[in-house]
């Protein structure tokens, strides 16, 4: 009997808390409703050239001689693959067309999508929720942040509301409405498992990382809070099939809005530009440089004539905030540098040498893509307690770096095998000292400290990096 008393209490107070686990769960019925009219599909036509039949390459192989015997009962089909003349099937013009999302900002028709979507477009197609079909017309194109303006001409057009990605917390509902697969107004909701995220080739957007389901399609499309307002743009995933794994990645609003406002006026954008190569500032190199955690920008390389190089910023330097921005990671740095306005002066804060500097520099707009490319030399063998035989540089690369020796061999188990140290990197500091050739390798490494976190400068496929080394007292 008390058993079952205690079972039939146990199961009233479950039934309490149910309506309070009903309240705690978002309902996105009138976010939908209140923001999907605004949301559209975006399909693309680009005009494509068939490549020839085979046949036509066949009868080449086959060659002139051959022909096809008047009674023959395969010449009819033969006629039909190769022709009266035994040529190719003439090239044929074929239209592909692609998928995306896009969402209205503004009534008098400007819409944001990705560039990816509309990339190479001879012709774009806006389909909006009330089944109007428009002509869009790209006002401009950004591939660096992959975001693209389209305006469309039409009247009693819904708008989106924009909020600040940078409120967002981790562990919040978030909400996309798409089109994945050109399935319209589609809904899908997850929460938001990062932000700030770096992505390759991707350097000027700090992503928003979601468990929102986005499949081919959702690109472009809007990702909103729960107030209904648009927090990112729906841009890319990570897979291994092709389709939704979990890890879905959207462009914060601020970014997107800072590149349609330039894209609005010209057409075009324009970066900032400190011209500096740098790297994460791992545990083992943040003791190396002195630093009480591992935080900031490591700067590998400064190239010259740069604005960098004009304002005494050097390899080693440790970028620890940009314009008063605190830099905590390395990725921070690129999106505060590509949204500075083009000959504003900018202060960088730096650690150098246990010591905090602050510079100032002139930013400059960001180049094209540096295509330059560095040849390792030959030369005598040189044996030490690193671990590693070095070489001079021939004459071309030395007068390229103007330093540095090449590594022929790196010992198994050695102290630079562990660091990570390869044949063929070029070693350009030790310790934070220039290494000028063979010689002066010789005599700085016989002076490496022992048992200390060293900093060592390479460079590597075209770029400079710092490697830490630990030379234990038994090497």
């Amino acid at each position: 009997m008390l058993l079952t008393r205690q079972f039939a209490i146990c199961f009233i107070l479950f039934l309490s808390t149910l309506p309070l686990q009903a309240r705690s769960l978002p309902d996105f019925v009138e976010l939908v409703e209140d923001n999907g009219p605004a949301v559209v599909n975006i399909s693309t036509r680009h005009k494509a050239t068939a490549s020839e039949q085979p046949w036509g390459k066949l009868k080449e192989e086959l060659g002139d001689d051959f022909n096809v015997p008047e009674n023959s009962p395969f010449g009819e089909l033969f006629k039909h693959f190769f022709g009266e003349q035994g040529g190719g099937m003439p090239r044929q013009r074929q239209d592909a067309t692609s998928l995306g999302s896009g969402f209205i900002i503004s009534e008098d028709g400007y819409i944001i999508t990705n560039h990816h979507v509309i990339e190479g477009a001879d012709e774009i197609l806006v389909r909006l929720s009330d089944k109007r079909e428009l002509s869009a017309e790209v006002i401009g194109s950004d591939k660096y942040s992959d975001i693209a303006l389209l305006k469309v001409e039409a009247e009693d057009l819904p708008v989106v509301e924009t909020g600040r990605s940078s409120a967002l917390k981790v562990g919040e509902w978030v909400l996309a409405i798409g089109s994945p697969f050109g399935f319209d107004h589609s809904a899908t909701a997850g929460i938001v498992s990062a932000k700030g995220r770096s992505l390759p080739k991707a350097n000027y957007v700090p992503f928003i990382q979601t468990d929102v389901a986005i499949n081919p399609g959702n690109s472009g499309g809007p990702l909103f809070n729960l107030q209904g307002e648009v927090i990112g743009i729906n841009s890319q995933i990570y897979s291994r099939t092709g389709g939704f794994m979990g890890l879905s990645f959207a462009i914060p609003i601020e970014v997107a809005m800072q590149v349609v406002a330039q894209l609005k006026e010209k057409g075009s954008v324009s970066r900032g530009w400190l011209g500096v190569y740098i790297q994460e500032i791992t545990y083992e190199l943040a003791q190396s440089f002195d630093l009480d955690k591992p935080v900031g920008a490591l700067v590998s390389q400064v190239i010259d004539g740069s604005p960098a190089d004009k304002a005494g910023l050097q390899a080693g330097d440790v970028i620890l905030s940009f314009n008063s921005q605190l830099i905590i990671d390395s990725s921070d740095l690129p999106p505060l540098v590509g949204g500075v306005p083009v000959d504003s002066t900018a202060k960088v804060n730096v650690l150098r040498n246990g010591e905090e500097k602050t510079l100032s520099v002139v930013i400059e707009e960001l180049p094209g893509e540096d295509k330059a490319q560095q040849v390792f030399s030959k030369a005598p063998d040189a044996s030490n307690a690193m671990g590693v035989d070095v070489a001079d540089l021939e004459a071309q690369n030395y007068k390229e770096l103007g330093r540095g020796v090449r590594l022929k061999r790196v010992a198994p188990g050695s102290p630079a095998a562990q660091s990570g140290l390869k044949p063929g990197d070029i070693l350009l500091q030790l310790d934070r000292k220039n290494v000028k050739n063979v010689a002066d390798f010789r005599k700085k490494v016989a002076n490496l400290p022992i048992g200390r976190m060293i900093p060592i400068l390479v460079h590597r496929q075209g770029a400079d990096q710092f490697i830490v080394m630990k030379i234990s007292a038994d090497e």
